[in-house]
């Protein structure tokens, strides 16, 4: 039997990423930031670099995702939870199949975003994510959107 991801520290997780994502726009990328969790501790975090490291992959869920299936077993993977600011995009949910993540937790949607950035909604990452992780949100929603409220979009 797993982790019960429900015991998790869920509310300090999600502020860790949202901080993630304030720095990210602080240095000049875009406002996302995760954390991967397992045993209800951080293992690893990331921020968004696409435009400081010049590569459009460089999102944090992504990102994540790849470390997280070179140096973890998928038993250890399906233990662990992303953290992250603002829901998955469809490339980010897509690599997170790969991954088999328990739990997906995040702060602001992907309609959300969509109403600040002025784009399309994308589809949703729990469609994507289906029968493999668990997606859930949205966490400390207030705080996820200054983050993008504050963002120059």
């Amino acid at each position: 039997m797993g982790p019960d991801f429900d015991d998790f520290d869920h509310a300090s997780h999600v502020r860790a990423a949202v901080d993630l994502a304030r720095e990210a726009a602080a240095r000049g990328d875009e406002p996302f930031g995760s954390v991967l969790v397992r045993d209800d501790a951080v293992v690893m975090r990331e921020s968004n670099r696409i435009n400081t490291a010049d590569d459009f992959r460089r999102h944090p869920e992504l990102h994540l995702a790849h470390r997280a299936c070179r140096e973890y077993d998928p038993g250890e993977r399906a233990e662990m939870v992303m953290y992250t600011s603002t829901e998955p995009c469809p490339m980010c949910a897509g690599g997170m199949v790969r991954a088999g993540f328990g739990r997906v937790v995040y702060s602001v949607s992907g309609e959300e975003v969509a109403t600040f950035t002025g784009r399309e909604p994308t589809v949703r990452s729990a469609a994507i994510l289906d029968g493999v992780t668990e997606v859930v949100g949205p966490v400390l929603n207030g705080e996820g959107r200054a983050v993008h409220r504050e963002f120059d979009w």
